[in-house]
């Protein structure tokens, strides 16, 4: 039987073409490749705790005009994958322990270096904007202009607390 597929014509193969076919696919290789590399920076960006805290978390307390506070649906009372520290009886901010419990569940809201893909800018974005028409909650920001729609987005892109003057 062996003997038999040895002594057995193959017909000729067209080659041209599966080199071509192997040149694009080497092209979407090295394609590919460059837009992983492109993109380590993004997944290596670190968010920070400071800014978060100084300036992202004020925003989740603030009363924003036709709209409740973030806090009031994401607290204690949120079934949902945004649900912040109930604030102490009392006191009009987190403490520390708080604001990074905070900071650990808000930040899986979010993809480091995109906010375009990150839920915590998306759900409460207009949807006419560019938001998701899923967060039931209304729009808190009516476009990506919103200076504190900005500050989020600043944040998600690696923005670092700036160190006090004189330090």
């Amino acid at each position: 039987m062996l003997k038999r597929l040895a002594e057995t014509e193959l017909p000729e193969v067209e080659t041209r073409g599966a080199f071509m076919m192997s040149g694009r696919f080497g092209m979407a290789l090295a394609a590919a490749v460059v837009l992983q590399a492109a993109s380590v920076p993004a997944a290596d960006l670190s968010l920070d705790y400071e800014f978060f805290k100084n300036r992202v978390e004020p925003i989740f307390l603030k009363k924003r005009d036709g709209h409740a506070r973030c806090y009031v649906c994401h607290s204690d009372r949120s079934g949902n994958a945004f649900r912040l520290e109930k604030l102490t009886s009392g006191s009009a901010s987190w403490t520390d322990e708080q604001s990074r419990r905070n900071f650990q569940l808000v930040s899986a809201l979010v993809v480091p270096g995109d906010p375009a893909q990150s839920r915590l800018l998306l759900y409460p974005l207009a949807p006419e904007a560019g938001g998701n028409s899923f967060h039931s909650g209304g729009r808190q920001f009516s476009s990506p202009n919103d200076p504190e729609w900005k500050i989020i987005a600043q944040w998600v892109q690696g923005q670092k607390q700036a160190a006090p003057a004189g330090k």
